[in-house]
This record gives C-alpha cells, sequence and structure tokens, in this order.
C-alpha cells in the first residue's frame, strides 16, 4: 500500500509539474485530459462513492451551477494550496489532500465521518458551520429547517453527511452539471443527489474539517 501510494503521489505530482510548464492557459481539451488522469488515478485510501446527478438547470434556481473553470489545475491539483495543516474532527490530513485537491470522483469510505469523534465534538442543540478544509471559508450550516436528529439519520442512512440546500453557504459552493460539488476555489467537496425530498448534497467529512480562516 505504501508502494502504491508513493507511486500515485509521484504520479500526481509529474502531471502537474508538466501542467505548469505547458503555461497557464487550459484550453477545453486539456481539462478533459486533466479530468481523465486523475479520475482514473489509483488513489489509495479512498472509494468510488457516490455518483453525482445531472443537474437540470430549467427546473429549479439551485444548486448554483459554474463551468469547468472553477476546478482548472492550480499550484496545487485543483486548488491553490494544499489543505490545512490540522483539520478538524480527527480528519486524516493527507487523505483530505488527496479528495480535495487531487480528485474529480472518489470519496472517503462511506462511514468513514462515524469512525472519526464528529458527533461526539459538534453541539446537537444548535447549528454547526462546516469550513473548507483547505481556505477555511464556510460551506455548510447544519441542521437547519431540521431536527439534529433528522440531519444525522439521514446522513448516516447514506454513509455520508447530507445537506439540503437550505444549508448551503452559496457564496462559497457550486455545482458542476454532472453533479459534482465544488467549492468556488477548486476544492472538491462531493455529488449533488437529488430525490424526493430535493437536492441532497453528499459531501466528504475531510472536505470540510477545516477551522476558519479567522481563527488560524
Amino acid at each position: 500500500m505504501l508502494a502504491t501510494h508513493q507511486f500515485t503521489r509521484t504520479a500526481v505530482t509529474n502531471f502537474v509539474c508538466a501542467r505548469r510548464r505547458m503555461g497557464a492557459t487550459t484550453s477545453r481539451a486539456m481539462n478533459g485530459q486533466t479530468r481523465a488522469f486523475l479520475d482514473n488515478a489509483n488513489i489509495p485510501g479512498v472509494s468510488a462513492g457516490c455518483k453525482g446527478a445531472p443537474v437540470d438547470e430549467t427546473k429549479a434556481n439551485l444548486p448554483i451551477v459554474c463551468g469547468e473553470e472553477v476546478m482548472s489545475q492550480k499550484a496545487h491539483g485543483t486548488s491553490d494550496t494544499p489543505v490545512q495543516d490540522k483539520l478538524l474532527y480527527g480528519c486524516d490530513v493527507s487523505l483530505a489532500d488527496r479528495i480535495c485537491n487531487f480528485n474529480r470522483h472518489y470519496a472517503e469510505h462511506a462511514g468513514y465521518a462515524w469512525s472519526t469523534p464528529w458527533l461526539s465534538q459538534v453541539d446537537r442543540t444548535k447549528e454547526t458551520t462546516y469550513y473548507d478544509s483547505v481556505t477555511g471559508k464556510p460551506l455548510f450550516i447544519a441542521p437547519r429547517g431540521r431536527s439534529f436528529e433528522e440531519f444525522e439519520k439521514e446522513s448516516r442512512a447514506h454513509g455520508w453527511p447530507s445537506f439540503r440546500d437550505e444549508e448551503v453557504v452559496w457564496e462559497n459552493v457550486r455545482c458542476l452539471r454532472d453533479g459534482e460539488c465544488v467549492s468556488t476555489t477548486g476544492t472538491h467537496l462531493g455529488h449533488c443527489l437529488p430525490d424526493r425530498s430535493g437536492n441532497r448534497y453528499c459531501i466528504n467529512l475531510v472536505s470540510v474539517a477545516g477551522t476558519p480562516v479567522e481563527e488560524k
């Protein structure tokens, strides 16, 4: 596993460096090449996760849809910097960096959030703000419009923290047309999976375990 991990990190690093040498301009074709590489990389410690559903922009104002340029290659994968050195809820920094910055499809394993002290560290009597693990910007506030028990039950049933439209900080969150949920600065968060109750955002805990920027 260690050898595979080292090989994958080397491959990603070499790919990013090669992209930088080719210049800052990113063509549509190169975006596709980048995405194919990241989607097909054999990334250890992650699962295939849940697939996003295509966003029907004709039926609702939410989610707010962005273009592929938000997830273009930057100084550190799809972000300008790595994840924060210390994440909340005991989240693994290395795993978080792979999922947030060098990934467009994979997820932490189903149930990963419940292997951490996440739910024992939040106040069940009030809303909790979840921050970007890279930038520290607020991304989700939950529970909102429902009880903590309802939020926990839905999240546990699906295997990942699950948020609804009113719990999203739309100033900092977008979705691509294929359902991928991302931050406006390029952090991969998870996927949008609509159901009978509306849009459900299936989110990696490692992506929203940051410390707010003003408190760093």
